[in-house]
Order: structure tokens, then sequence, then C-alpha cells
């Protein structure tokens, strides 16, 4: 069978993440969406999402297909009750579209579809806000930590590191290198990703996850429920919060409550309010209202989309949106939202030149390895553009 994964009704809400990708390709836990189902259906996936993504993130329809809703966590239960769908059948639960059996000829007026319901009746674990990243974070890493170490050996940890709780819930991938970091345990497992590094002095409380080929500085404070996606650089004090990947909080600052997506970079000293003086809930600007909504969460930080990035010393106020490449510096505390595109700071804002942009991300790129194409300046564009009217 043919799996496609399909963005649903929770896209938007999940801006500015997903202004960049798919809602599959989340990091949540230690894993993305999409690789939690790739695992359990043991096979590839692709995703049916917006046009101006379609080329980096293609879909490959055949014939006979199942259309899976990328927001929602997969577990075998689920995965069984997918795979008995028929021609015509959609799984629903609560009027949620969970999975739905289509024929190529099919797709293109999905809008069009009557399918037979057929209910779903056990819980259905689904991201639908942005602080959802962080706040289910620590069960999201417990249950990819039993679903990635179950019938595999862990390499050995060097008696260097100081243990409190089971050692069985620290996991080595092959490369991985952790010295003289004092690890704890008691609350939930830590998973250190291939060829990643933990510094001397790094002090973790798990639940953590450390992608593959990132680093956990000397003297690093990380606190539960935390997950740095492959190739980040972490230092300073972290709570709870998530890098997608290829992004830097390298120095002192405080980061909780947050999330970060790719190719981002807080310099020095950069600090993130969590709690209000008051202890109000913590209100979030929204990319659907375009205002400011009540997200029920005490704790809440930063979420900041791709390529954004501050000077240091920069200070971010409790509950604030930053979009996709957006550069902030200055001093004093910044505005809770700051639109894609955006250069300055609580001083006033301009529109980044999209030729500078550019030259920033290929060097930034090429740090990793990696190569800033066409179709990235395609989608980055497509961005701009659309985000225009926001900027003034």
């Amino acid at each position: 069978m043919n799996y496609i994964l399909f963005d649903g009704d929770s896209r938007d809400h999940l801006l500015p993440f997903t202004y960049t990708r798919p809602v599959a390709d989340i990091r949540w836990g230690i894993t993305t969406l999409r690789e939690k189902w790739e695992r359990l259906l043991r096979q590839k996936t692709s995703t049916l999402t917006r046009d101006y993504l379609s080329e980096k993130f293609p879909v490959q329809i055949e014939e006979e297909n199942i259309l899976i809703n990328g927001s929602v966590v997969p577990d075998p239960d689920l995965i069984k009750q997918i795979q008995k769908l028929r021609t015509g059948q959609a799984l629903v639960k609560d009027d949620v579209m969970l999975a739905m059996f289509v024929h190529a000829r099919e797709i293109e007026n999905l809008d069009d579809a009557a399918p037979e319901a057929v209910p779903y009746p056990e819980p259905v674990r689904r991201l639908q806000h942005v602080w959802e990243i962080f706040a289910m974070n620590h069960e999201m890493i417990r249950l990819d930590f039993d679903s990635i170490t179950s019938g595999r050996k862990s390499q050995p940890l060097s008696s260097t590191n100081f243990v409190l709780g089971n050692s069985d819930q620290i996991f080595l991938e092959e490369g991985a290198q952790v010295e003289f970091a004092f690890l704890n345990v008691q609350d939930g497992p830590i998973y250190i990703g291939k060829d990643a590094t933990v510094m001397e002095g790094a002090k973790i409380r798990g639940p953590f996850a450390l992608g593959e080929k990132s680093m956990v500085k000397m003297d690093a404070k990380i606190y539960s429920g935390t997950t740095i996606g492959p190739q980040c650089k972490v230092g300073g004090e972290v709570n709870n919060s998530v890098l997608f990947g290829f992004s830097n909080k390298a120095h002192d600052g405080f980061l909780g409550n947050s999330v970060l997506g790719e190719w981002c970079n807080l310099g020095a000293d950069t600090n993130v309010s969590n709690l209000k003086n008051t202890y109000e809930p913590v209100k979030l600007w929204s990319c659907v209202s375009e205002h400011f909504e009540n997200t029920g969460r005490q704790f809440c930080g930063l979420m900041m989309g791709d390529h954004s990035k501050t000077g240091i010393n920069t200070m971010f106020n409790t509950g604030t949106v930053v979009g996709v490449f957006a550069n902030i510096f200055g001093d004093g505390y910044q505005r809770n939202y700051i639109p894609s595109f955006s250069w300055g700071g609580k001083h006033g804002l301009s529109h980044y030149n999209l030729k500078k942009a550019f030259q920033v991300a290929e060097a930034v790129f090429a740090r990793r390895g990696k190569t800033f194409d066409e179709t990235e300046k395609k989608i980055l564009t497509h961005i701009f553009e659309m985000t225009f009217d926001k900027r003034r």
C-alpha cells in the first residue's frame, strides 16, 4: 500500500513552523511525526501539502493510496485500523479524519469526497497548537525512546559520568561521546544520537534527546522535556524546549518552554521570559486569527520560525512569536510578534533584503555541509511575498 501524509486543519495553527515544512516534518520527541509513521509502517511516505512546498516535499501517487493525517501520533492499534480500510472508507475520531482510502483519480477532487466514516474508538494523540510541541514533549520523548531502543543495546557509557537513576534509561548511539557529565534519569530517559557530544560539566535531566552530530557545551544546564535536533549546538540554560535541527543556542542565556525551527541562531546572552510576573496564562499571536489568543498555559516562551536569528543580549517577552528569516537585535524587550523577513528590533522593523537573506542562508548551509539550492530559494521567496503585508 502507498501511504501519503496530509497536513489537515492543524496546519495554519502550527505556523510559523509550517511555513517551511509539512505538519508531518515537525520534530516532536526524538523524531519527526513522519519518522514515527515510517518506523511503524516500515516503509517510506510522501506528502500532500501546499503547492509551494511540493517541489521539496513531493507526493507519490499510486493506484491505491491511504491518506494519513500528518498531525496524528501513530501507535500499533491505529496502524491496524488504518490498514483495514477499504475503498470509500475513512477512519474518523471526533469528526477529525485520521485516514482515508483513495484511488489515484480521487486525489485531485478530495473536497468532493464523501467517504463512509469508520469511527475509531481509542484515544488519539494529535498536534494542534504550537505550544503543544514543548508542552507534550516529555511524553513524546518517552514514546520515541521505547520505540527506538527496543531490542537494541546502547554504546557503553563512560565511567567518568555521574548518573542518578537507572543507567538503562540512557541510550548512546554509535559515535556518541559523553564525558564528565551529570545525567539524571529519575523522571525520564536520556537519548544521545549518533556522533553527538555532551561536553564535560554538562548537567542533564531526562527526558531528554540529543540529535545526530549535535553538541551540548560545557557546564550547560538542560532540564527535562528538551529535544535538541540534529546538528545543533546548545549551551547555557534550557528548559522544556525543542530545537528542530541545525540551530544554535551556543552561549549563556535562558531558553524555556520554547520552540525553535531549523537554521536559527540565538546570539550570546539571548534570554527568553517564560512566565509572566502576574502568573496569568500566556497569550500567543495566532497566524490564523491575527490576534493574541490565550494558550491556557502559565509557562510559554518563544516560538521562532526557520532561519531567524538574534543579536547578543536580545530579550524576548513571555509568549513571543517570530516568523521565518527575521534578524532581531537591539536593547530592551522585543515585540511579542515579529513577522517573517523582519529586520530590526523594538525601535523599528524593516524588510529583510531578500538577496542578503539568501547570502546568509548559503553561508549557514555551507557550515553544515549542505547546499542552499533553488528549491529552498523558491520556498523562501514565496514566504517573503505572502507575508509582505504583515510587515507593514
